[in-house]
């Protein structure tokens, strides 16, 4: 059984999160695919952040046609900062020895994997798929493999078009009081404007 997991701040999370979830569970034949909205991002930790009862929110609206889409709030219930390492082994006790993960995450993250909590850990307990962003390639990664031996064989290269959508951009425009139709999710640009988020 092969599960995906996408972390993320998501705040928001807007149409090219689900682009990239969808095209991952079908080229790689993914069973489902878990959204999991950090609760403390410890890259982000002097960053303002939308709280997680609101960011998960937008999850929750986001993926609700997708049957093959779930909310997983494991890093928002957890106390402190949030690291993918230890999500992934909570994950495994939960679903057991059949289940085997493959955490999605953008080109741009993947430079920054040896900053990571136990990134060698890391890609020994899960498959890394790797999404296309705009502005970034892929990091060498024959580098990546010096500081993080096994990473080589970790990586899967998602390919699908750069989908130029940010969470930044989104909460930009809001600010400035310009549209987000078709950035996002109907339901969650209706959460936006009722929660006076961003503005």
């Amino acid at each position: 059984m092969n599960i995906g997991v996408f972390g993320g701040t998501f705040d928001p999370i807007h149409t090219g999160h689900l682009i990239i979830a969808e095209e991952a569970r079908i080229k790689l034949g993914l069973s489902r695919v878990l959204f999991v909205p950090a609760g403390q991002p410890w890259l982000k930790l002097n960053h303002s952040i939308t709280a997680a009862a609101h960011r998960v929110e937008m999850v929750r609206r986001a993926i609700a046609s997708n049957p093959y889409f779930e909310l997983c709030t494991l890093e928002v219930e957890r106390p402190g900062p949030s690291y993918t390492v230890d999500t992934i082994i909570m994950l495994q006790k939960q679903l057991g020895a059949e289940a085997s993960f493959l955490f999605i995450l953008g080109q741009d993250t993947l430079a920054d994997l040896p900053l990571w909590k136990e990134p060698g850990k890391l890609v020994q307990i899960c498959q890394l798929v790797v999404a296309p962003r705009a502005g970034s390639g892929l990091p060498d990664l024959k580098s990546l493999e010096l500081s993080i031996p096994g990473v080589v064989h970790s990586v899967i290269q998602l390919e699908l078009p750069i989908i130029e959508i940010s969470s930044s951009g989104i909460r930009r425009r809001v600010a400035e009081g310009l549209s987000i139709r078709y950035l996002v999710p109907d339901e969650v640009e209706k959460y936006i404007l009722q929660q006076r988020l961003y503005s």
